[in-house]
């Protein structure tokens, strides 16, 4: 027979006979006993489950995990943004460490020419940094582990991923300290963005999505491959002539052997070499272009147009299917949370399970982890409901304030009791004094611009900054004339309110210490005003200076356009979505600069210094000596990172794969190849067909929301989730019910 002590405890037990569960068979809810020494206990007990239901369901987060009294501390302290912040700078740090640990990237310029000997860390030192990281990694997957049971540890292959990575870079770091960090390979190097990763749900899910769209990117890339076999082919028959010299300047210079001409018509596929790969046959005869012309209309124009097609019909339903996931989740831990709730109503004035009393909720509220002002709003929201229970429905209603941006009433403005004073501050405060300062700052603008064209053929030296640095020094007492007026009409606080007027007051000061420190130096300008240098900058650097922070506060114009506002909140909201997409290309960034380190370091050599690298003078024209490319190479993690960046925009990429080939050997072409696949190919079309997604629904749903509400502002100030909420599924409450029933660690009774 059980231990009485055993049942009373309300929704979780510890598992018995390996079943995965961590209740036993029929154990009670928090409402079976209401009365005895451990009532209190166990009501605080369902509160803290409560809490921790409606955190999961604010952050969109799985409620699959242990619901014990010691397990929500931990959980709770897990998710606290102390914890949260060392994990993330945990996972910052190992990161960087490839930027100052062997081969170091501490100098000023990667140019093989130029660059001297860079700064080694001692051995040991980015070992006990990195040996500090794997230990916040261990100690991460051993929480994670605990929180969702064995059970779910071993059916979860993120998990037993992270623990494989581990072990495996532990190994690595032994092996590096045994052989005193002199091993030819590190192994754990490549393996070090997955830790990036497996932190991020929405990254997992990208990868999800993009793993089940291979298939048919799959699909297109095989009919690539069979376009570009075919016209390499073609082309080898069609330019071998030994008559014609044009055909054979073609074939010595593009289509030599099956290699090069595969490589000539790839690149022309990127359109990178064209009409270079067609001038040779082209200047002969004519006719030769329709070659070239056909390949990049099927190649190019139609191929590559419809692999970013199929990306997109792949993911077109991917914001959708993510906003849904979400709801699903924040409407599980909403009931989860109000059945908890409603198990400690059952029993004492009411009927069981009518409803939540506003008191245990209020109470919960104070314990969430929530922005204050969302609190405040949800609590006044509860107030409103009186002492009557609060009900499945109102209950779930509530949460729907988290998806509101809650905005704060600006604070009163100066009351004055001048006549003049308060006309004014209501001429200093109507929108028409905005649309002065605006066009003050776009008149800036235009005399900048004006001056750089009169004196692009200047010398800095020889140039006379008199009538531009009275001009600016008019225009920053203008603006900080505006300040003090506006501070004058709204008051600090009201002036301070608006993020617009923040930027603008920023830059003012900025600019007013930086004309008043040129003054001081330089005294006020006079015509021939070309003084020697004095102090740290130049009267040139300075005026630059300025004229770059007089061209950014243009950028206050955006909040004024309605049109270009509504775009630049969009595209912040763009920004904010896709990190998922960002983190996937650091990752494919970081693995694939590692990989060139290990195979290309120290094959691009200074000119002069091997047969290899020619001297400028003699290196045929276009090539990568004659462009003087020294500086894209892989002796170091920062140079590999713009190289990869270059070639990923496919602007000369053939000149990279030309003088990789000739210093590496032609295996080099497959990295490059691939690299151009995964980042230009892939990921870049992945990107165009999620922006497009994004903004096409967003643009549509704001215009609809507008037309409905008449308010545009209203509109710009949703998130995401409440933005499509009209248009997303509710789950059932036979689905939420279901999903409940089959929680791992919590029983309720049913």
């Amino acid at each position: 027979m059980a231990d009485p002590q055993e049942e009373s405890k309300p929704l979780l037990s510890r598992v018995r006979g390996g079943s995965g569960r961590d209740h036993p068979e029929g154990a009670p809810a928090c409402r079976s006993v209401q009365v005895g020494p451990g009532t209190t206990a166990r009501r605080d007990l369902c509160l803290d489950q409560a809490v921790v239901f409606i955190e999961d369901a604010i952050q969109y987060r799985s409620i699959n995990h242990r619901m014990d009294a010691s397990s929500l501390w931990l959980y709770r302290w897990y998710y606290s943004s102390l914890c949260q912040w060392i994990l993330s700078f945990t996972i910052f740090l190992i990161l960087f460490l490839a930027f100052i640990e062997t081969p170091s990237s501490l100098t000023s310029t990667a140019d093989v020419r130029y660059r001297p000997v860079p700064w080694e860390p001692p051995c040991g030192l980015t070992e006990g940094l990195e040996a500090l990281c794997l230990l916040v990694f261990a100690a991460d997957v051993s929480v994670k582990s605990y929180l969702v049971g064995w059970a779910q540890f071993r059916k979860n292959p993120w998990l037993l991923a992270y623990l494989v990575v581990l072990v495996v870079s532990l190994m690595d770091w032994i092996v590096s300290l045994s052989l005193v960090c002199h091993e030819p390979l590190r192994v754990r190097r490549p393996l070090r963005p997955f830790f990036l990763m497996q932190n991020s749900s929405m990254m997992k899910k990208t990868l999800k999505c993009i793993r089940r769209s291979l298939p048919e990117m799959a699909s297109v890339g095989l009919l690539l491959a069979i376009h570009l076999c075919l016209f390499t082919m073609f082309g080898m028959l069609l330019f071998t002539s030994e008559k014609d010299a044009g055909q054979d300047k073609e074939r010595l210079t593009y289509f030599r052997n099956l290699p090069e001409a595969l490589t000539s018509l790839l690149v022309l596929l990127t359109t990178a070499n064209n009409p270079d790969v067609m001038i040779p046959a082209y200047s002969k005869n004519r006719a030769y272009a329709i070659f070239f012309v056909a390949f990049t209309l099927i190649g190019s124009l139609f191929l590559m147009n419809l692999l970013t097609a199929i990306i997109y019909n792949q993911f077109r339903g991917y914001l959708m299917k993510s906003l849904q996931t979400s709801l699903l989740r924040r409407r599980l831990g909403t009931r989860a949370a109000y059945k908890v709730l409603s198990v400690t109503a059952a029993g004492e004035a009411h009927p069981e399970g009518v409803g939540v009393k506003p008191q245990d909720f209020l109470h919960v509220l104070q314990k969430v982890q929530l922005n204050s002002d969302h609190k405040q709003a949800i609590m006044e929201k509860v107030r409103s409901h009186g002492g009557d229970l609060l009900s499945a429905d109102e209950f779930q209603e509530l949460f729907d304030e988290f998806d509101k941006r809650v905005i704060k009433e600006p604070p009163p403005r100066p009351e004055y009791q001048s006549p003049f004073l308060r006309s004014a501050q209501f001429v200093f405060s109507h929108r028409y004094f905005d649309y002065l300062g605006n066009f003050m700052a776009l008149g800036n603008l235009v005399t900048i611009c004006a001056f750089l064209v009169l004196d692009a053929d200047v010398p800095p030296e020889d140039r006379d900054d008199f009538v531009l640095g009275i001009l600016n020094f008019v225009f920053i007492l203008y603006y900080l004339l505006e300040l003090l007026l506006k501070v004058l009409a709204l008051g600090l606080r009201g002036y301070l309110a608006h993020p617009s007027n923040v930027f603008d007051g920023l830059l003012t000061v900025v600019l007013l210490v930086l004309e008043i420190s040129t003054l001081a130096v330089y005294r006020f300008p006079h015509p021939g005003w070309k003084p020697e240098m004095l102090g740290l900058l130049s009267l040139w650097d300075m005026t630059r200076l300025v004229n770059m922070l007089l061209v950014f506060r243009f950028l206050r114009i955006i909040p004024s356009m309605k049109l270009m506002a509504v775009v630049a909140s969009t595209i912040m909201d763009l920004i904010k979505n896709m990190r998922a997409f960002g983190g996937i290309l650091v990752v494919v960034y970081y693995v694939f600069a590692i990989v060139g380190i290990s195979l290309f370091r120290g094959v691009v050599v200074a000119p002069g210094n091997s047969s290899l690298a020619p001297a400028n003078g003699s290196a045929p024209c276009g090539s990568f000596e004659q462009l003087e490319y020294w500086a894209n190479n892989f002796d170091d993690f920062a140079a590999a990172l713009v190289t990869l960046w270059n070639v990923m925009v496919v602007n000369n990429w053939q000149v990279f794969l030309d003088a990789f080939r000739r210093y590496a050997g032609p295996w080099s072409k497959v990295y490059f190849v691939l690299w151009w696949l995964v980042s230009s190919v892939i990921w870049v079309n992945l990107f165009l067909a999620l922006i497009l997604e994004n903004f096409l629904h967003k643009w549509d749903r704001r215009s609809h929301l507008q037309s409905l509400t008449g308010d545009s502002e209203a509109t710009s100030q949703m998130t995401v989730e409440l933005l499509f909420r009209d248009v997303l599924e509710e789950p059932t409450e036979e689905e939420l019910m279901e999903k409940l029933s089959h929680h791992p660690h919590l029983q309720l009774c049913r």
